[in-house]
C-alpha cells in the first residue's frame, strides 16, 4: 500500500527485454534500507525490487502490466515518480493507493493559472463513472483531488510544490497517464451492483 505522496523522482537508466521487460531505475533512496522483494510504486505501478545497487534498483515488468499502464512509453532518461511502500505508523498524507493501475488517461489540456497549472485529463469510459468532484485519484502515483468532472474529462490543479517534487512540472498535452481510481469508489460501485 502507498499514500500517493511522491518521495523521489527516479530516472530510467536501462531497459532490456528478457522475456519480460527489465528496467533499472536510478534513485536517491538509501538502497541499503530497501530489501529485495520490496514494493516501490513507479509512476503509480507497484513493482518488485529484484536487484539493487547503491543508487539504483531493477524491476521486472510483465506483459500484463505493460498492457494496462503507460510503461510501454518508458524510455532511457525518462523521469518517473517514486514512492516506497507504506509502513505501519507512517503518516497517511494522501489517500490509500494500491499501486494497481486501473487504466490510462490522456492529458487533453494544460493551462497555467497564476503559479498553478490546471490539467484536464480524459479517462477511459469504463473508469469515468468512478471519478467524482472533490474525490481522490492517483495519477502517475500522485494522490490528487479532482476539481471537476465533465463526462470522461476531469480536471486537476497542480500547485508549484507538487510540480517541483514530482514529474508534473513537465506535463504536456497527449501524455498517457497511469490512473488508479479511489479504492472506496470502486467498492461502493461494486456494492451498488448487488442492490
Amino acid at each position: 500500500m502507498f499514500t500517493g505522496i511522491i518521495t523521489d523522482i527516479g530516472r530510467i537508466a536501462e531497459l532490456e527485454q528478457r522475456g519480460d521487460l527489465r528496467a533499472r531505475i536510478e534513485t536517491v533512496y538509501d538502497m541499503e534500507t530497501v530489501d529485495l522483494g520490496a514494493s516501490i510504486a513507479c509512476d503509480g505501478c507497484c513493482l518488485t525490487v529484484i536487484e539493487k545497487g547503491p543508487n539504483w534498483f531493477d524491476v521486472q515488468i510483465s506483459t500484463e502490466s505493460i498492457s494496462k499502464t503507460n510503461i510501454g512509453d518508458w524510455a532511457v532518461d525518462k523521469r518517473i515518480n517514486l514512492e516506497r511502500a507504506l509502513k505501519v505508523g507512517d503518516e497517511l498524507g494522501g489517500h490509500i493507493v494500491s499501486g494497481h493501475v486501473d487504466g490510462v488517461a490522456e492529458v487533453v489540456a494544460v493551462l497555467d493559472e497564476g503559479d498553478s497549472t490546471r490539467v484536464t485529463l480524459r479517462a477511459p469510459e469504463a473508469l469515468a463513472k468512478y471519478i467524482a468532484p472533490k474525490g481522490s485519484v492517483a495519477l502517475n502515483g500522485t494522490s490528487l483531488t479532482v476539481n471537476e468532472v465533465n463526462g470522461c474529462d476531469f480536471g486537476i490543479n497542480f500547485i508549484p510544490h507538487t510540480k517541483q517534487v514530482t514529474t508534473w512540472g513537465g506535463v504536456a498535452v497527449g501524455q498517457r497517464i497511469n490512473l488508479e481510481i479511489d479504492t472506496l469508489a470502486r467498492y461502493v460501485a461494486r456494492l451498488r451492483e448487488w442492490d
